[in-house]
């Protein structure tokens, strides 16, 4: 196996099979323990109590965030055991299901699954769908291959290549650089959109594509797990947060995950979690149910 196909072969081994919209859930076991707290159980309303769980929309092909394992069923990532470690306090446990990144919203709107997770950026157009709960930030990373052979400038990408995962933020981002470059009378930004990060990235590894836009840890992770085939360009910009999408009809759920993750933050399984991860530049303090963002 030459070079290139070996730093593909570990991409796609570390993020693999979390793409499928089926029925099939996964079960984890929380990395971290925690007790469950009998005042914050008390929050969740008594539908969720009976049924034990929380069943949880995931795709799972955007690391380190949620991905899948080497045994493809396994998921795995920071975002996956800060949740596990919230259902733990809620004394739940968590069915993770499979879907597409566009899928995710829609499906909590339509009661396939109570909980979103998916290092869903909070904004307002969302905010108008569904309820969201804040428990991280990243702002948005440039990377292309290693040596920037194609001469990449994120501020001056006319004429390029860039690829990016489908329904992300990262896509309008591209689009409003591409029609500023029409505007300016240079040629417009070519936009790959893909539906999982996984193909986004081998894209750019593979020379398809001149570089890709994500969320700052999921470039800071691929840039790792290529094997030097990659690097970052520039510096992050526009940090927003992350948050837990639930039920817009679903208040008293989502206060009881922002009381949850808070109490997370207070005994410092949080951070200890996210340091684990090496993510930890995106911490917050205060947790918040549809928390102000600006666009």
């Amino acid at each position: 196996m030459g070079a290139l196909a070996a730093g593909l072969a570990l991409f796609a081994t570390a993020c693999g099979g979390g793409g499928d919209d089926g029925d099939a859930g996964q079960e984890t076991t929380p990395k971290v323990e925690v007790e469950a707290d009998a005042e914050l159980a008390a929050m969740v309303p008594q539908e969720y109590r009976d049924a034990g769980k929380l069943v949880i929309g995931v795709n799972a092909e955007y690391p380190p965030g949620e991905f899948m394992e080497a045994d493809g069923k396994t998921v795995t990532g920071f975002n996956v055991d800060l949740f596990d470690a919230v259902a733990g306090k809620l004394d739940l446990e968590t069915d993770w299901k499979p879907s597409p990144f566009d899928a995710v919203i829609t499906g909590v709107q339509s009661g396939k699954f109570d909980v979103g997770m998916s290092s869903v950026t909070i904004n307002d157009e969302r905010l108008e769908q569904v309820n969201m709960v804040s428990y991280y930030t990243a702002g948005t990373q440039w990377f292309t291959q290693k040596g920037n052979p194609q001469s990449v400038d994120p501020d001056n990408a006319c004429g390029k290549r860039v690829a990016v995962q489908k329904a992300t933020i990262q896509v309008q981002d591209a689009k409003a650089r591409s029609e500023k470059c029409v505007a300016d009378g240079k040629a417009g930004i070519t936009i790959e959109q893909y539906q999982e990060q996984t193909h986004a990235t081998e894209s750019v590894v593979s020379g398809k594509n001149d570089a890709a836009l994500a969320d700052t840890p999921v470039a800071g992770y691929a840039v790792k797990q290529t094997g030097g085939k990659l690097e970052t360009l520039g510096e992050q910009y526009e940090s927003a947060p992350y948050g837990a999408v639930i039920n817009k009809d679903d208040t008293e759920l989502a206060e009881a995950v922002a009381a949850a993750y808070t109490s997370l933050i207070e005994d410092g399984t949080y951070s200890s979690i996210l340091e684990e991860w090496g993510v930890e530049a995106g911490a917050i303090t205060e947790p918040a149910v549809n928390p102000d963002v600006d666009e």
